[in-house]
């Protein structure tokens, strides 16, 4: 085995062997799931569990049935809330402590020495919720009819290595091995990550309805739905990773702890996820998770409405959203009157805000002008981190660029340059490119137009980011750039960025260590590379949509895959190296200021929530702390 292999195979002991030691014992479930046994509705629970559950302990104690967990959404596209608390199911997951991969709906996994192979041996008896068998038929039914189905959508860089997207091959009917062509060392990471589960996202028996491949009469279901194309329907019925529609319909059978009851539409006001009875996991004492019998969910139009119901008690957990340094005060404040205490949210590294200007725009002098490395150097010396820090922030953070704190991956040049507010040398530069001001004092273009753009925010998404805006738009004026603060809802901020490249600048918190983070604000490999949103097409695409990008960006591209390759963590250190040093180099991406460690709140009488926990998407925070073992302590 690879060192890859090597340092995960106590995870799979661990977990192995816990399975094994379930087998002996008697399985208890929930009041509710008991009496629907005895009413004829479910099968008794060794029939619904598979035959080796995985066994996991409790953060402080076993639980008891019963009670619900109250959450806040925020709109109607805060899909991703659900998917942290309810986790994303995949093949392996990340540990508590955020430090190693374990098995998940695999009880087991092999890795070959040059990382080409990785063999997934499934958990025996598995099953959907709604009873059907999961099995390697529905991996070969992910992968092969969807995941590498051109039809249906790119493959996804995260599953090619070497420029050639993996194979699947089925082994037996729990065993399944992924190949590539070259190394992949880091697809376990991969895999772990809420991008990682389309390998098992959707059951076969269930979502091969809405495929052409498996029903003739599927155009007639399109017409019926007008949808626009199969594709369409089958996202509409079945969802994806990242849209509302797979929290929209209850009829999905899915592996979640949990599976949504009313779902998560167009106008809808609440959201309830109920427990699924054939939910895959016990605790040390047989007792089948979930202890909570659901999950509820108000849907705000604001953050301010978040707020009231967490000081009014109707929130039992939250974290997204709601922790700004700014709603800090009012909800220390109201800890004994909302029966909740707060807990650490540590973001591991990253920036608390970066600002992407467009280097792909439309608009051919905008995109010149961000270009112009000095211009963006010139915008870093108007910057005054320190009275943003002192001033929004209440002096909990210093400026900063992008890169780690620390470590191996950190850059001195990356992180620190141009950090110094230095407005004289910013006007020097910009006298130097020629753009002279105008009598209202903003400079203009050669063609006579203010230099004047949008950078584009999402109030209710870090509300600090509002106000941080406020004044760079001030101190960017003393130096002759007029940049104005444009508020959008979270929808609209996707379609106009993601989808349609029609911004100027946008701004996103970038939290989390290079160890685990895709290195998005150096390389256009996302929807967070709001800097390069062509250049991300074209790649994510491999060539087929978007625009291909500059030498630089393409050697850069290369030397990621390389990194995503290599499972030697001296050989990983060594190309991060050269990926931070070309990335400095270039200083394309403006941050502001390092992340800092936040806070969530958790109701007083919820039992097993740690009083710290990772503040990452990547993770994502609450998933792998298992929310499955949370009850309350006086149901």
């Amino acid at each position: 085995m690879n060192a890859l292999g090597t340092a995960f195979l106590s995870g799979v002991l661990a977990c192995s062997l816990m399975a094994m030691s379930a087998q002996a014992q008697d399985f208890q479930e929930a009041p509710d799931l008991a009496a629907k046994v005895a009413a004829g509705q479910l099968p008794p629970i060794q029939e619904r569990l598979p035959d080796q559950p995985e066994v996991v302990s409790p953060f402080r104690e076993i639980g008891s049935y019963g009670g619900e967990l109250r959450f806040g959404l925020r709109g109607s596209s805060d899909h991703n809330h659900i998917l942290r608390l309810v986790g994303p199911q995949g093949l392996v997951r990340w540990d508590p402590a955020f430090t190693d991969v374990v098995p998940n709906l695999a009880e087991s996994f092999d890795v070959n020495e040059d990382a080409t192979q990785f063999t997934f041996r499934l958990r025996s008896g598995l099953k959907w919720s709604d009873g059907q068998p999961f099995t390697a038929d529905d991996v070969l039914f992910n992968v092969n009819d969807l995941l590498l189905n051109a039809d249906f959508a790119p493959t996804p860089p995260r599953y090619l290595a070497g420029g050639k997207p993996l194979s699947v091959e089925k082994i037996d009917d729990l065993t399944v091995r992924f190949n590539f062509e070259a190394p992949a060392g880091s697809f376990l990471y991969d895999l772990a990550m809420p991008l990682g589960q389309h390998p098992v996202l959707y059951a076969k028996h269930y979502c091969s309805q809405y495929h052409p491949d498996y029903n003739e009469g599927v155009q007639a279901l399109v017409t019926e739905s007008g949808a626009a194309d199969w594709q369409s329907l089958f996202r509409q019925q079945c969802g994806d990773i990242e849209i509302p529609a797979r929290w929209g319909n209850p009829d999905r059978p899915t592996m979640d702890p949990w599976v949504i009851s009313s779902p998560y539409t167009g106008g809808a006001t609440q959201v309830t996820l109920e427990r699924n009875p054939y939910f895959w996991q016990v605790d040390t004492e047989g007792n089948q998770l979930p202890y909570m019998d659901s999950l509820t969910a108000d849907v705000s139009q604001d953050v301010e409405s978040l707020i009231l119901g967490v000081i009014g008690g109707n929130i039992d957990f939250g974290l997204r959203h709601i922790d700004s340094i700014s709603n800090r005060p009012v909800l220390a404040e109201n800890q004994e009157r909302g029966n909740y205490h707060m807990f650490a949210a540590n973001p591991g590294g990253g920036q608390y805000m970066t600002v992407d200007l467009n280097l792909t725009h439309k608009d051919p002098e905008l995109r010149e002008l961000f270009n112009q490395k000095d211009f963006r150097i010139a915008l870093s010396l108007g910057m005054n981190r320190q009275e943003i820090i002192d001033t929004v922030l209440l002096g909990q953070s210093e400026p900063w660029q992008l890169g780690d704190f620390a470590g191996p991956y950190y850059n001195e040049q990356l992180s620190t340059q141009f950090i110094e507010f230095d407005p004289a040398r910013a006007n020097e530069l910009l006298d130097k490119l020629g753009y002279e001001r105008g009598d209202d004092g903003i400079r203009t273009l050669p063609s006579g137009r203010k230099i004047s753009f949008l950078i584009d925010v999402i109030p209710t998404n870090t509300p600090d980011h509002v106000d941080i805006l406020g004044l760079i738009e001030a101190q960017w004026r003393e130096i002759g750039v007029e940049m104005k603060v444009n508020p959008l809802e979270r929808s609209f901020f996707f379609d106009r960025i993601t989808v349609a490249n029609d911004h100027d600048a946008a701004v996103w918190p970038n939290n989390g260590s290079a160890l685990v983070n895709y290195p998005t604000k150096m390389v256009p490999l996302h929807q967070d590379s709001r800097w390069g949103i062509a250049w991300m097409q074209w790649y994510e695409s491999q060539g087929a949509n978007g625009e291909e990008p500059p030498q630089d960006i393409k050697d850069r591209l290369e030397l990621w895959e390389k990194i995503r390759a290599t499972a030697v963590p001296a050989e990983r250190e060594a190309l991060y190296a050269e990926l931070n040093q070309r990335a400095a180099d270039a200083f394309e991406v403006l941050g502001v200021a390092k992340s800092i460690t936040t806070y969530g709140i958790v109701n007083n009488d919820l039992v097993n929530v740690p009083e710290e926990m990772a503040n990452s998407w990547e993770w994502p925070t609450p998933a792998p702390v298992l929310p499955q073992t949370w009850f309350y302590k006086t149901n």
